[in-house]
C-alpha cells in the first residue's frame, strides 16, 4: 500500500464513522505564539479542546502537515542518521470533541489496523496508563488482546501523572491517560517491548497514540473530571507506511524511495559525478526538501529570526550535504518538482511556482560563500587542538559565511571534533551588543537632520521648562507633526535627557504642554551633538515649533548614575589589585546593574574579588565630592586622566574626578561618592580571549542582593541546626560522612551478594541435569541482584536462575540469568518476562541476563515456584 493510499484509506475510514475530513492547517500555527511550527494534529483544534471555539462537527479526522526543527521539538540533528527522524512529517489523526470516548476510539483503531490495513493482530502490542483499568479492560476483554501484550506504564518521569502514558496540554488544563499501539518487527530486530529495559531498541515501534482527555488539572494539581471527555489521536504516516510496506526504515517507503532517486539524479546532473546511493546525505536532502517546500508554500521565507531562521538552517544544511556530494552550484530548488509528484494531490498548495524561486534565491546566496567557508572550516578542523574547534571560528563562519552553528556542528560530528560553544556564545553576545548599538545608530543616522545642535542641560537639571521642537521623524522620514498613538523621534533645541553613549543607557521620562503628552521611551544620538528622543504620543500632538516641558525619570537617572560612577571606582580598584595592564574594553551602565569588561588573562580569585569590593566601598564610605571639569584635550592629558585606547576625543573634553579615579567621560555621575550607597560584585567571567567581565550592583540593588543572600544563609543554617559561621565545616563533615557511608554501603552490598549467593546455592534443584534456582532476596536493589546473579551463575555452572527482591514500598525487582551454554534453548529475557507478567509487570533483556519489575509482590512465591516447570518445558 503506497503512502498516498494509506493517507486516503485512513481519512475515508474515519469519514465512514461519521467524522468530518478537515484540511491540514498550515505549518505556521495560527494565533498560537507558544508554537514555532505546527507539530501535532491537535494544534488546529487546541481552542476547541479548551472550550474557546466550537465547530459544526463533533468528530474530525485529518492528515496534518507537521515540522519539528526548532524550539522545544527539534529533530534536525538526527535527520539522515536514524530510521525515523524527520523535519517534516504527516500526522494522521481522529478527534472527538465531547462525542465518543475510549470504547469507540480503541475499537475504531483496531478495526482500521487489522481489517483495513490488514496487520496481523499477534504483531500488535498496546500500552495503557497503569491506573486506567477502563482502557485495559476494553483492550483485553472487548478487543481480545492477550494480557501479555498489554503493558501498564505508571508514573515514570519523576512525579504524579508524569508518565509516557499520561498526556498534558500544559501545567494546567485538559489532560488524561493515553494508550499507545506498537508493532513488533520480530526477533530479527534487537529490542524489548515497551516499558522493558530494552525498550529503546528498534524491534517494537510505536505507531499510534490515543489520548483520552478526561480531566482538567487546576493550579494546585488537582484533577477534575471533564463533563465532556474528548479524544485526540496521532499516527505518523511515515511510520505506519514503513510497517505496511514491510520495511524497517522510513526512508525505504515508496515516497522516500522516489525522492531519494530524484536527489541522486539531480546531484549527478549538477556535479557530473556519481553519487553513492548509500550516503546519509541523500536522506538529509530528501527530508529537507519536503520541509522547505511546505514552509515556503505556507508563507515562510528564509531569514535571520524565528521560523525564517529555522527555514534558512534547514535549507543550508541540505545545500552543504549536496556540496559534500560534489554539487558546486544550485541544485536543491530543482527537487521541489519531485515533492509535488508525490504530494501535490493531497496538498495542492505546493503547486505554487514561487517555491522554487524562494529556495533558489537562498541557495544562490549561500553558494557565494559556501566554498570559502568550507575551506576555512576544513583548515580550522585540521588545526584544532585536543579535538575541539575554536568557538571564534564557529562564530566567524556564522557571521561572515552564513554557516549556522548547527551546520558547522554537522561537519564536526562527521570528523569526530567537538565545538567550543562557550567561545561561540561569548562571540555571539558581543555581536548582539554591537548589533543593538548599530541598530540604534542606523535608525538615528538615517535621519536627514540639518538643523542646530541640541543644548544638553542634563548635567545641571532633570527638567527643562521650555524646549522647542526642531524636527519630528516617523518611520525615518521627516514630518511636520506626530499625533496621538504615533511613535516618533523628536529633536528639541535643548534637553535634560542624556542620549545613550559611552556605555550609559539613554534616559526616559516624558514631555508635555497644555495640550499634549508624550512618553520618552529612549534617548539616542542622531549625529554629533544632536539628541533624538524616541517618543510615543499619548495625547494631543508633537509638531515642529511646539514648545514642551521635558522631565527626566529622576529615580532611573539616579540609579544609572550610581552604577556609572561605580565603574570608575571599579577600574581603579582592578588596576590596584590586578595590575596596571587592566584596561576598559567595554561597559554597560543601566539603572539595575553595571557591566564592566576589562583586559586580564585569567579568572580572578575569590580573594581578589573581595579585595576589589573592599576598595570600591572604601571610596564610597569616604563620601568625597565628585568634580567635573571641561578642559582642552591637551590640558586634560596633563592631569593624568585615564583615557580609552583608540577612542576619538574632541578638542574639548570632560574630566570626571570620582574618589581616586580621574577619567575622561561624558556621562552623568553622582555628586558625592557616598551617593552610590554600596557596591556588590555579582559575578566575574571570561567573555573572550584575554577579556574578563564583572557584573555588579549598587545602592538598593546591592542591599537587596545582600538581604537575599543573608536569608538563604539563614535558612541553610537553620536546616543544619548550626550557626551560619559553622556552615562550611558542617557541610564538609556531612559530605565526608556521606562518602564514607556510600563506600560502606557498597562494601556491605557486595558482602551481602557473596553471602546470599552462597546461601542460595543450597536452594538450587536439578532439572534434566541442569541446576535451576528461583529464590527471593528481599531488600536488595537492582545492582545487588545483578552481582548476586553473576556469582550464582559462576558457582552453579550450567544453570538457570531467577532472583526476586521486594522493596520496602512493595515493588518487585526481578533478575534472570542463564549460563551461556544454554542460551540456544533458554532465554533469560523470556524467562524473566514470564515471571513478571504473572505479577502484572514486564521486562526483558539479553539471552544470558535480563531484568524486570512489577508494582506488587502479590503472587510472587507462586510465580517463582513455576520457574522449574517453565525451564523443564524449554529443555
Amino acid at each position: 500500500m503506497k503512502v498516498a493510499d494509506i493517507r486516503r484509506t485512513f481519512l475515508n475510514f474515519y469519514e465512514s464513522k461519521g467524522h468530518t475530513i478537515v484540511a491540514s492547517s498550515p505549518v505556521v500555527p495560527a494565533h498560537d505564539p507558544t508554537l514555532l511550527f505546527t507539530n501535532a494534529g491537535m494544534n488546529q483544534f487546541k481552542d476547541v479542546f479548551l472550550g474557546f471555539d466550537k465547530r459544526p462537527y463533533t468528530r474530525a479526522t485529518t492528515s496534518q502537515k507537521c515540522i519539528r526543527a526548532g524550539g522545544k521539538h527539534n529533530d534536525l540533528d538526527n535527520v539522515g542518521y536514524t530510521a525515523r527522524h524527520h523535519t517534516f512529517f504527516e500526522m494522521l489523526g481522529n478527534f472527538s470533541f465531547g462525542d465518543y470516548f475510549k470504547h469507540d476510539a480503541i475499537n475504531f483503531a483496531w478495526e482500521l489496523l487489522t481489517k483495513h490495513f490488514m496487520l496481523p493482530a499477534e504483531k500488535l502490542w498496546v500500552t495503557v496508563y497503569a491506573e486506567d483499568d477502563e482502557a485495559y479492560n476494553i483492550w483485553h476483554e472487548e478487543v481480545g488482546v492477550p494480557a501479555e501484550r498489554i503493558v501498564r506504564i505508571g508514573d515514570n518521569k519523576g512525579a504524579r501523572y508524569m508518565s509516557d502514558n499520561f498526556w498534558m496540554m500544559g501545567d494546567t488544563g485538559p489532560c488524561g491517560p493515553c494508550t499507545e499501539i506498537f508493532y513488533d518487527h520480530g526477533d530479527k530486530i534487537q529490542g524489548g517491548p515497551p516499558g522493558s529495559p530494552e525498550e529503546d531498541g528498534d524491534r517494537y515501534i510505536e505507531i499510534w497514540n490515543l489520548v483520552f482527555m478526561q480531566f482538567n488539572r487546576d493550579e494546585r494539581g488537582v484533577m477534575h473530571k471533564l463533563p465532556k471527555p474528548s479524544v485526540d489521536t496521532g499516527m505518523g504516516l511515515e511510520r505506519i507506511a514503513a510497517v505496511l510496506q514491510g520495511v524497517h526504515n522510513n526512508y525505504d517507503i515508496d515516497l522516500f524511495k522516489n525522492l531519494l532517486a530524484s536527489v541522486k539524479r539531480v546531484l549527478e546532473e549538477t556535479s557530473g559525478e556519481a553519487v553513492d546511493p548509500e550516503s546519509p546525505s541523500l536522506k538529509v536532502i530528501a527530508d529537507h526538501i519536503r520541509a522547505c517546500t511546505f514552509s515556503v508554500a505556507d508563507g515562510i521565507v528564509p531569514g535571520n529570526e524565528g521560523r525564517a531562521y529555522v527555514l534558512r538552517r534547514i535549507c543550508r544544511r541540505a545545500i552543504r550535504h549536496g556540496y559534500k556530494l560534489g554539487a558546486r552550484k544550485p541544485f536543491f530548488y530543482k527537487l521541489v518538482d519531485a515533492v509535488r509528484a508525490e504530494m501535490a494531490e493531497a496538498y495542492p498548495e505546493i503547486n505554487n511556482p514561487r517555491i522554487e524561486k524562494v529556495i533558489e534565491e537562498e541557495e544562490r546566496r549561500f553558494f557565494l560563500t559556501l566554498s570559502k567557508g568550507m575551506e576555512i572550516l576544513d583548515a580550522a578542523i585540521a588545526g584544532s587542538k585536543d579535538g575541539v574547534l575554536d568557538g571564534e571560528v564557529v562564530f566567524k563562519l556564522h557571521d561572515t559565511y552564513g554557516f549556522p552553528a548547527d551546520l558547522t556542528g554537522d561537519v564536526c560530528r562527521e570528523r569526530d571534533v567537538k565545538i567550543d560553544f562557550d567561545g561561540f556564545d561569548a562571540a555571539m553576545a558581543r555581536q548582539r551588543e554591537a548589533a543593538r548599538a548599530s541598530a540604534k545608530f542606523k535608525m538615528a543616522a538615517g535621519l536627514e537632520y540639518t538643523g542646530a545642535d541640541t543644548v544638553f542641560t542634563g548635567y545641571e537639571t532633570l527638567e527643562e521648562n521650555e524646549a522647542t521642537v526642531l524636527a519630528v521623524y516617523k518611520d525615518g522620514q521627516a514630518v511636520e507633526l506626530a499625533e496621538a498613538g504615533d511613535d516618533c523621534i523628536v529633536v528639541f533645541d535643548r534637553t535634560p535627557f542624556y542620549a545613550e553613549q559611552g556605555g550609559q543607557v539613554g534616559d526616559r521620562g516624558h514631555c508635555r504642554n497644555d495640550a499634549s503628552l508624550a512618553g520618552v521611551l529612549d534617548t539616542i544620538r542622531v549625529k554629533g551633538k544632536v539628541t533624538g528622543h524616541s517618543c510615543h504620543v499619548e495625547e494631543g500632538r508633537i509638531a515642529v515649533g511646539d514648545k514642551f516641558r521635558l522631565t527626566v525619570d529622576a529615580d532611573r537617572r539616579h540609579a544609572t548614575q550610581r552604577n556609572h560612577s561605580a565603574t570608575h571606582l571599579l577600574q581603579q580598584a582592578l588596576r590596584k589589585v590586578l595590575g596596571e595592564h587592566v584596561e576598559q574594553k567595554g561597559s554597560l551602565v543601566s539603572p539595575t546593574e553595571l557591566r564592566f569588561d576589562f583586559s586580564h588573562s585569567q579568572a580572578m580569585t575569590t580573594e581578589q574579588i573581595a579585595r576589589v569590593e573592599d576598595l570600591v566601598n572604601e571610596q564610597i564610605l569616604a563620601n568625597t565630592a565628585t568634580k567635573a571639569e571641561v578642559l582642552p584635550l591637551e590640558e586634560a592629558r596633563k592631569t593624568g586622566a585615564t583615557m580609552l585606547f583608540g577612542e576619538k576625543y574632541g578638542d574639548i573634553v570632560r574630566v570626571e574626578t570620582i574618589g581616586n579615579s580621574v577619567e575622561l567621560c561624558g556621562g552623568t555621575h553622582v555628586v558625592r561618592t557616598g551617593d552610590i550607597g554600596s557596591f556588590k560584585i555579582l559575578g566575574e567571567a571570561g567573555v573572550a580571549a584575554g577579556i574578563r567581565r564583572i557584573e555588579a550592583v549598587t545602592g538598593m540593588n546591592a542591599l537587596a542582593e545582600a538581604q537575599k543572600n543573608a536569608a538563604l544563609l539563614g535558612q541553610a543554617a537553620f536546616r543544619f541546626n548550626v550557626k551560619a559561621c559553622d556552615l562550611p565545616s558542617k557541610i564538609d563533615d556531612m559530605m565526608a560522612n556521606v562518602k564514607a557511608l556510600e563506600k560502606q554501603l557498597e562494601q556491605l552490598k557486595s558482602q551481602m551478594a557473596n553471602r546470599m549467593g552462597d546461601t542460595l546455592l543450597e536452594k538450587a534443584i536439578e532439572v534434566k541435569g541442569i541446576k535451576v534456582l528461583a529464590a527471593r532476596m528481599d531488600g536488595a536493589d537492582a545492582k545487588a541482584l545483578r552481582e548476586t546473579m553473576d556469582k550464582v551463575k559462576d558457582k552453579l555452572g550450567t544453570a538457570v536462575a531467577v532472583l526476586a527482591a521486594v522493596s520496602a514500598e512493595g515493588r518487585v525487582q526481578l533478575a534472570a540469568g542463564v549460563s551461556r551454554d544454554l542460551t540456544d534453548r533458554v532465554k533469560a529475557g523470556e524467562l524473566v518476562n514470564s515471571v513478571a507478567q504473572k505479577l502484572g509487570g514486564k521486562g526483558g533483556g539479553k539471552p544470558d541476563m535480563a531484568m524486570a519489575g512489577a508494582q506488587s509482590a502479590e503472587g510472587l512465591d507462586a510465580a517463582l515456584a513455576d520457574v522449574q516447570a517453565w525451564v523443564e518445558a524449554k529443555l
